[in-house]
């Protein structure tokens, strides 16, 4: 795709570009293989923006991509760029340290194209927040009440009112407490009893299962293979309290997806998404403080502030 291709799509201005790309060829669990076509995209990504030269533009990767044997190929792609923006980064961003309850560190670049990068890294700094712990992310998830399970569509819950509610609990849950996503996985009884034995913190050492600590965060959620690959799911944490892995909704809520989000009916791809995803968290963070920093260089007495992310839609179930 070219630049101009994009601007035919976008069928108007384009004020920024955001993206991640593949970042499979870069990872540390991975063989970081320079053969792999994906690596290639990187330059890519920035080549459009070199065509298109939006107001900003923000890209997402793994902290692979700074290792000695693959940063080259970032700076590389920077040069495509650097005489028309102001840059920043790259800069590790950590999910739980703007207030999500996951440990996911993460290389952003971003870039402005009126200056201002300077402001924007102060914006960031000031939107750091503690973490949100294991508990008070998905510990109202139990005792959920089933409203439709059929096995080839999506399951539909309803979280009861009767139990503790965090203000990020709160701020997660759809105006009726319905939500979808915690149908869990059966275990055989032998492989539950060995999950039941594992302490907060350890790892189970058959499956290598992480038992989650309420008191602590989720570790990185991965991403497992596509259907190209065999569809492998990668090892999902066990709950903290009860002898499984966690659901699909316990591990959205975990990376910030609020419970009106719908993933796909299948469990192996809804972990995918999620494994592969920002956190919603860091992304609405990152993206306010992109607003922030363009008012303050446009605007010192701005007439109208960012308002606070709403959902768009609200579910319900049938």
């Amino acid at each position: 795709m070219s630049g101009s291709e994009l601007k035919k799509l976008s069928g108007g201005q384009i004020n920024g570009i955001v993206g991640g790309p593949p970042c499979q060829g870069f990872s540390s669990m991975g063989k970081s293989d320079p053969s792999d076509v994906r690596r290639s995209l990187l330059g890519h990504f920035f080549r459009l923006i070199s065509e298109v030269e939006p107001d900003f533009f923000l890209m997402e990767n793994v902290k692979g991509l700074l290792d000695r044997r693959n940063v080259g190929e970032l700076e590389a792609a920077l040069d495509q760029v650097r005489d028309r923006y102001s840059i920043a980064g790259p800069h590790v961003f950590n999910a739980k340290d703007f207030g999500a309850a996951t440990n996911r560190p993460r290389v952003f670049v971003l870039g402005l194209k009126n200056g201002g990068t300077k402001h924007l890294l102060s914006c960031i700094e000031s939107r750091k927040k503690p973490a949100t712990s294991v508990r008070d992310a998905i510990e109202d998830l139990i005792g959920a009440e089933l409203i439709s399970n059929r096995k080839s569509e999506i399951d539909w819950w309803r979280i009861k009112d009767c139990i503790r509610f965090s203000e990020y609990s709160k701020s997660m849950r759809t105006k009726d407490g319905i939500t979808s996503g915690l149908r869990t996985v059966p275990h055989k009884d032998e492989v539950a009893q060995r999950f039941a034995s594992v302490l907060p913190g350890k790892v189970d050492k058959i499956g290598r299962h992480y038992r989650l600590d309420w008191d602590g965060q989720c570790p990185t959620l991965r991403a497992g293979t596509g259907p190209d690959k065999g569809s492998f799911q990668s090892v999902r944490p066990l709950h903290p309290e009860l002898p499984r892995v966690i659901n699909v909704r316990e591990a959205a809520r975990l990376q910030g997806f609020p419970d009106w989000f719908q993933f796909h009916r299948a469990s192996w791809h809804s972990f995918r998404m999620i494994g592969n995803s920002v956190s919603p968290i860091i992304s609405r963070e990152l993206f306010l403080s992109l607003i922030d920093a363009r008012i303050s260089i446009c605007d010192p007495q701005p007439s109208w502030s960012p308002c606070a992310y709403t959902a768009p839609i609200e579910i319900k179930a049938n």
